[in-house]
């Protein structure tokens, strides 16, 4: 009887589900910059917004000290906006565009300058935005479009640097 408890007991620890060990910033890291994206798209102005909006999400966390001097900081984040565009996905009767498609696609790296080497990278992480053409009930312009989905990826940056790997979903390859 205790030969077939303890095999039971056995299994029941062997069946526990793989947890990946969460990757956060290290504790010597007290004061983060964020780099200027560098904008492989012909949209002006974009990585200046992506900026903004992430020091925004860093600064609401308030856990560390955001900088915009890259040589005083401790760790920066750093990347590139290498994919933004606007599909019509539905056209109306007189072949006009009422529903578009917006994405957003960059690559991400997080450099520990106090130990000079780059803690992680999540490259193609993507947002996604359905939305109405403007001259429907809810729709919005692409300006309006363009800022929500820059928002939605300032938040999966601080989700990625704050709470660590697998807070978001990149399409990397991860090991």
């Amino acid at each position: 009887m205790r030969v077939i408890l303890f095999f039971i007991i056995l299994t029941f620890i062997g069946c526990q589900t793989y947890q990946p060990s969460v990757h956060v910033i290290p504790p010597h890291i007290k004061k983060i910059a964020v780099k200027p994206f560098e904008n492989k798209t012909n949209v002006f102005g974009l990585e200046e917004l992506l900026r903004i909006e992430i020091n925004n999400e860093l600064l609401k966390d308030g856990k560390f000290t955001i900088t915009n001097d890259i040589d005083i900081s401790d760790g920066y984040i750093s990347g590139e906006i290498v994919y933004y565009i606007l599909q019509p996905i539905a056209y109306g009767e007189n072949f006009e565009p009422i529903q578009y498609k917006l994405r957003l696609i960059i690559n991400l790296y997080f450099v520990d300058k106090v130990n000079n080497l780059t803690l992680w990278e999540e490259p193609n992480l993507e947002e996604t935005l359905f939305f109405s053409a403007a001259t429907l009930p809810g729709g919005l312009t692409e300006e309006e479009a363009k800022k929500t989905v820059v928002y939605s990826m300032a938040k999966k940056v601080y989700l990625r640097t704050i709470e660590g790997f697998g807070s978001v979903s990149g399409r990397s390859y991860k090991k």
